[in-house]
């Protein structure tokens, strides 16, 4: 639901662009790179290191419209790719959000980002304060006893659009719920310390991570 482009060096953002109207995000986001460069006087599109983009979980269409432009760029320029799961970017914007609005935060704190996958399906993982991971990207179907076993013994700080909905059906004492929103920002903080460890992905074999199949209902013939 939340598109975003950025250019980085290092870990300071020179420019980013944001759409929050969903169904223009493919119209979006060529043009606003294209923006962004001509306003970064001094600085072309040739001159980057990498691409980074996030691989997913996330919507079908968003997913690959992201990695569709992030590897016809790398293809072009001959640049390497960069791909960064979807959670850890929510993760690390989580960690963030509770530093910058003083948020006392355990040191065995746990954050569990959530993407809505619908009805009361999420795409899911849990990261330590480290953005070691805890548990596993998966699609997860909640109810009373979801996660339960983190909430016993520490403190969880659950963020993300699935996030609203578990808020209604659980009343945790360890259970945080918070309004952290990422962008491309906190998505290029973890591609160059990819970056420095050469951790490329493979521009030809690279494809979305989904989680699960997508799945269209087949239409059915009705004979008379």
């Amino acid at each position: 639901e939340y598109a975003s482009v950025c250019v980085t060096q290092n870990d300071e953002v020179l420019s980013l662009k944001v759409n929050e109207q969903q169904q223009n995000h493919a119209s979006f986001i060529q043009p606003a790179i294209k923006t962004m460069f001509k306003e970064l006087h001094g600085i072309s599109l040739a001159a980057i290191d990498a691409v980074a983009v996030t691989a997913g979980p996330g919507s079908y269409t968003g997913l690959r419209v992201g990695l569709a432009s992030a590897k016809g760029l790398c293809f072009a320029l001959n640049k390497p790719l960069i791909l960064i799961n979807t959670l850890e970017v929510m993760a690390l914007a989580a960690i963030e959000y509770c530093h910058d609005h003083s948020l006392s935060i355990q040191p065995s704190a746990a954050f569990c980002a959530m993407i809505d996958a619908r009805r009361m399906e999420v795409f899911t993982a849990m990261y330590s304060v480290q953005l070691g991971c805890i548990l596993q990207p998966a699609a997860v179907v909640l109810n009373l006893d979801s996660f339960k076993e983190q909430m016993d013994t520490q403190q969880v700080f659950f963020s993300g659009s699935g996030a609203k909905k578990f808020s209604r059906l659980i009343h945790h004492e360890n259970a945080c719920f918070i309004d952290a929103q990422h962008h491309a920002g906190h998505l290029a903080k973890l591609a160059a310390k990819a970056y420095g460890q050469k951790l490329f992905a493979d521009l030809a074999y690279s494809e979305p991570l989904y989680l699960k199949e997508f799945f269209t209902p087949a239409k059915t013939k009705t004979t008379f």
